[in-house]
């Protein structure tokens, strides 16, 4: 073989040596770039995933806060709330728009709620509408001795504060007010609610079975407007009520709601009003959860009188301080003696015309007077305003987490 021959094979040789190795390591490193490309594509989309839900969250926290602190511009926790204090709520449902009815409306719904996060327990008690009150919240306050849910119609939230607040010695730091139109719309928000139903019965054209039942939005406003086949008549509604607003609450704080969140917002916009600020809503669906799990329920029992053609329920002295010494109590403080209007006017009915409070019969002679230090009573064209159902039942319930 030639020598310029043997240069070119031993050439061709070297360089195909050259080739092979060279496509190896080029080779190896594409095989191992493979698992670190789809590393890095599902950490890109990850990272998308978790931006789109920060955004997302982002989104419904100033969409809740916006709808919550628009009404009047307080953003603030309030400093009772912050420092895990004991609190009262006036939960109102106002019947405005019901029926045809037009007008400012009455508070047909009245429970005073408290909560004790150290104590991690909590109080409902319903406060029949016709309960026997002096109305505050008049131009001037003036003596004005009528139904506890004429006072939304007076002066709004502020007045029905005033009277319960007086009513029952007990301080009220907030008030919720629901438009009653809205509680089809928030239960379905959530999901629907299971409640408990006490019997059978059937309503507005809705079915309802003894024992647990889930019910829609439709069946809940039916299941809580429901009264006169109820054997304990308003008292049963407003046992149905706490029932639909205790799971509704449930439900709220729930992972579950916050799909919904823009229905919430929605509600929340046009049918709440709230003195409490959306950081109030938020510490306590962080700090006061706990009392939710232990509610201790319950109501006024008040006696069916007739007084100037109109049906009132009258509350004893003994049943108005029984709702005050165990609400006071949730609230850590001091139990007194209620001396009151309402505590007056029974003490002189009891002296002037011998109110038997153990008698069954509604009472015919029970009378509201002018003023509580005199025993000069009221001309009958005073106190005729408003209708003349008459709301029965007996007893009390105490349940937990009802």
């Amino acid at each position: 073989m030639e020598p310029s021959s043997k240069r070119r094979e031993d050439y061709r040789k070297h360089r195909s040596s050259l080739n092979l190795h060279r496509n190896h390591v080029f080779a190896s490193p594409a095989q191992k770039m493979t698992g670190n490309v789809i590393a890095r594509i599902c950490g890109i989309v990850a990272v998308l995933c978790l931006s789109c839900g920060l955004a997302w969250a982002a989104h419904m926290y100033f969409a809740l806060h916006s709808a919550i602190d628009g009404q009047d511009g307080n953003t603030a926790t309030s400093a009772r709330i912050a420092n895990r204090q004991p609190i009262s709520v006036l939960i109102l449902g106002v019947d405005q728009g019901l029926e045809g009815r037009h007008d400012k409306g009455n508070s047909d719904t009245i429970i005073l709620a408290t909560a004790n996060p150290g104590k991690n327990k909590a109080t409902m008690t319903s406060i029949p509408r016709d309960t026997l009150a002096n109305i505050l919240g008049d131009p001037g306050d003036k003596y004005n001795m009528f139904r506890v849910n004429s006072a939304y119609g007076i002066g709004g939230s502020k007045a029905s504060m005033s009277t319960v607040s007086a009513l029952l010695n007990v301080p009220i730091n907030y008030y919720v007010e629901v438009n009653m139109k809205a509680l089809k719309s928030l239960v379905d928000a959530v999901g629907g609610v299971d409640v408990n139903v006490p019997f059978k019965f059937s309503y507005d054209w809705c079915d309802f079975h003894k024992g647990k039942q889930h019910l829609n939005g439709r069946h809940a406003v039916a299941y809580v407007r429901m009264r006169h086949d109820d054997p304990r008549g308003d008292y049963g509604r407003q046992m149905r009520q706490r029932q639909v607003i205790n799971a509704v609450v449930h439900k709220a704080v729930s992972v579950d709601s916050i799909a919904n969140y823009r229905k919430l917002v929605k509600i929340f916009n046009k049918y709440v009003r709230t003195n409490l600020t959306f950081n109030d809503m938020l510490a306590l669906a962080l700090t006061y959860r706990g009392c939710s799990q232990n509610i201790s329920s319950g109501y006024i029992q008040g006696h069916d009188a007739w007084i100037n053609g109109s049906s009132i329920q009258v509350a004893s002295t003994e049943e108005l301080q029984k709702a005050s010494n165990k609400m006071r109590a949730n609230l850590e403080l001091e139990q007194q003696v209620l001396n009151n209007d309402e505590t007056k006017l029974n003490k002189l009915n009891e002296q002037n015309n011998h109110i038997n409070w153990k008698d069954p019969n509604p009472f015919t002679n029970y009378q509201i007077y002018h003023s509580v230090v005199t025993n000069e009573s009221t001309d009958s064209t005073n106190n005729t305003n408003g209708s003349s159902d008459t709301s029965n039942g007996t007893g009390s319930d105490n349940s937990t987490g009802q």
